[in-house]
């Protein structure tokens, strides 16, 4: 069995993620990374611009919004992520098609015990008619706007109970934005507001796309996302891709068996897997400095992280759900964070004492990146405890 050892995986990290060289495009920057993350809107353009040389704002929304290359879609773990344009119909007939059915049901109790309706699933498909009906003219719309056209979106559900810090009364109209997204009939349009808060507005697939694809067959969908995962991400472990898809190991498992992958073996862990084109050697390059932000796809990319990070600073780095704020990396590991001060300067903040010629390299970093920023704060939900306790000097 093929060995492929810590150093390795972390080189091939490093090439593969557009770390160590840059990469030409923001679609290549994606398509390389299978997708981005984009439950906090900046995260998106701070990811291409730690891997794109020269990349600029208005490339980032150019492919988001004129072109359309790149599409904002919900899926694994019911997390929204910035897909290339032609996974979406994998992503329809597998992960996101999973969160739909999930959602669908989470919405029609809601609509139950809320007293809306005796029929919920007939009020949920004439309220979701409704939407489609309103954005059948082209124009993009707020949730707000549409609130003000359709009656169904005015209500309010109960969630958990109030004495529950996420329980309460809520508005109904995200919840019917949120299955309807999932399912692929609506999707982010335009963003509404400055480009690093998530402000959407909404428009119908089958405008913003001019003809909306398929979703595939469950089977060779789920294998789509795989073999992209794979190529992105290998070798990881049968539990890294379950919890990447959010999916079941039956799921994994046939896909990995319709994909052929080769299992290796990894330092200290489980078995790994690979593609079956994906078995030849890479050798380590030199060490290379990086500035992820919160919730980057690499970051995110494995539920076990031990390769690139070292069990004693995970705490400091990570919430405690797993979600991990912005990281300063060197040589394929995570050394440390970075945040900004009121001016906006972007600062290393380390975990410890770095390797030779890391500090002026993460140093030079930062000054690219508070250059590029030019004054622009990222507020940042999923900060940190190091990024929320740093005290810059």
């Amino acid at each position: 069995m093929r060995h492929i050892s810590d150093d390795e995986r972390r080189a091939r990290l490093a090439r593969r993620h557009g770390l160590a060289e840059p990469l030409s495009s923001v679609d290549e920057a994606t398509r390389a990374m299978t997708v981005l993350h984009a439950t906090e809107a900046a995260s998106v353009h701070l990811a291409l611009w730690a891997r794109v040389g020269g990349v600029t704002v208005a490339d980032v929304d150019e492919a988001l919004y004129d072109a359309r290359t790149l599409v904002k879609q919900l899926a694994m773990r019911r997390t929204l992520f910035v897909f290339p344009r032609d996974l979406l119909p994998a992503a329809w007939g597998s992960a996101a098609a999973r969160v739909a059915e999930q959602q669908r049901a989470l919405l029609a109790k809601n609509v139950a015990a809320a007293g809306i309706a005796e029929d919920p699933a007939a009020w949920i498909e004439a309220a979701c008619t409704a939407v489609l009906d309103v954005l059948g003219d082209g124009t993009p719309r707020t949730t707000a706007e549409l609130r003000a056209s359709v009656p169904e979106l005015e209500g309010r559900v109960t969630i958990g109970t109030p004495e529950k810090k996420w329980g309460g009364e809520f508005p109904i109209a995200p919840r019917v934005m949120t299955l309807l997204g999932a399912d692929g009939r609506v999707l982010r349009g335009p963003n509404a507001g400055h480009w690093r808060l998530n402000r959407p507005t909404w428009v119908r697939a089958d405008h913003w796309l001019d003809e909306r694809p398929e979703p595939w067959p469950q089977d060779k969908a789920y294998a789509e996302l795989v073999r992209r995962w794979l190529r992105t991400f290998g070798p990881g472990t049968e539990g890294d891709i379950v919890w990447w898809l959010g999916a079941t190991k039956t799921v994994v498992r046939r896909a990995l068996g319709d994909l052929g992958a080769v299992q290796v073996s990894l330092d200290g862990r489980d078995p790994g897997w690979v593609l079956p084109d994906d078995t030849e050697p890479v050798e380590p390059g030199q060490p290379c400095a990086a500035l992820l932000p919160t919730l980057d796809p690499t970051v995110m990319g494995w539920k076990d992280r031990t390769f690139y990070l070292d069990p004693a600073d995970r705490p400091y780095l990570f919430d405690v759900n797993g979600n991990a704020g912005n990281t300063a990396w060197w040589d394929g590991r995570i050394v440390g964070c970075w945040v900004q001060d009121d001016d906006a300067v972007v600062r290393v903040i380390p975990r410890g004492r770095l390797p030779r010629g890391a500090r002026a390299a993460l140093d030079a970093r930062a000054e690219a990146l508070t250059a590029w920023l030019d004054g622009t704060r990222i507020v940042n939900v999923y900060a940190s405890p190091q990024m929320r306790g740093a005290t810059l000097t």
